[in-house]
């Protein structure tokens, strides 16, 4: 967006990227999270909240955006082996940035910031509870208020309720986002099969090009769970991201549709109306 010495909007950038989401509820409805972002840092804690499918489906967010995923596991002075927890991450995909950190350590904090150098947008996302306000303040040099976790399942409440832009203490530039509870995955098909390249390019090497990988012969995916080299619960959650996220989708699609139709029969009953007046 470009203003004028009157800070008024002259004109407004083309986007390069959007975050979205299946917005929350009951509605059918997409939900517009962040745009331009260089950078996209999942946060986790490393406590009850880590949560691998969670993390999937951040990084099927941020490749689906074409964000380069930093995960942050906050929290880490609070347990008795980060490492694990790091490992965990790492597993999801080959060369994914993993960071173990304590938001109120600086020193850890300067190495959250040198994945988003001076002229580049990040945003934080993550549940509620993972000390992303606290991250942020210490990515800022704000004072934003936090608020503490249930200790049953280190669940949080929403202390960010808004959307904001924060220029960062090396110069990049942060976009602050409330918490969710729930990332419902919109038009993400392509992030999906990103994250789980593994499969997809063992589907290459199926017998039939439409192989729905259960008991067809000649199946890849099948053979390699067989030896040992896929583990079936990765399969399942592929599976399940993927008809989460065509359902999504098709819901949005057909919502977006009924609203223009109907917008459409609007504009025709003005019209009419309007050349009755004429007579």
């Amino acid at each position: 967006m470009l203003t004028d010495e009157n800070k008024r909007i002259r004109s407004v950038l083309e986007r390069r990227s959007l975050l979205q989401r299946r917005a929350a509820g009951t509605g059918v409805a997409a939900q517009l999270i962040a745009a331009n972002v260089d950078v996209l840092f999942i946060v986790s804690s490393c406590n009850a909240d880590f949560n691998l499918p969670r993390l999937e489906r951040y990084l099927a967010l941020a490749h689906q955006a074409g964000s380069y995923p930093v995960i942050v596991l906050t929290k880490s002075d609070t347990c008795d082996n980060a490492i694990a927890y790091v490992e965990q991450a790492q597993s999801l995909a080959p060369f994914l940035t993993v960071l173990a950190v304590n938001a109120l350590d600086q020193s850890d904090i300067e190495q959250v910031l040198s994945w988003c150098p001076k002229g580049q947008t990040s945003t934080l996302v993550g549940s509620s509870g993972v000390g992303k306000t606290t991250l942020a303040n210490g990515m800022t040099g704000q004072d934003q208020a936090t608020a503490g976790i249930r200790e049953d399942d280190a669940r949080g409440r929403h202390t960010t309720t808004a959307r904001a832009l924060h220029r960062m203490s090396n110069g990049g530039w942060l976009i602050d986002t409330p918490g969710m509870r729930a990332l419902r995955l919109l038009d993400a098909q392509e992030g999906v099969d990103e994250v789980f390249s593994d499969i997809s390019d063992l589907s290459m090497n199926c017998r039939f090009s439409d192989c729905q990988h259960n008991t067809e012969p000649g199946c890849a995916i099948q053979a390699a769970i067989e030896t040992g080299a896929l583990d079936p619960a990765r399969l399942d959650r592929w599976r399940k991201l993927r008809r989460e996220d065509q359902h999504n989708s098709a819901s949005v699609a057909q919502a977006r549709a009924r609203d223009k139709a109907f917008g459409k029969m609007v504009r025709s009953v003005m019209h009419e109306k309007k050349s009755r007046k004429g007579l």
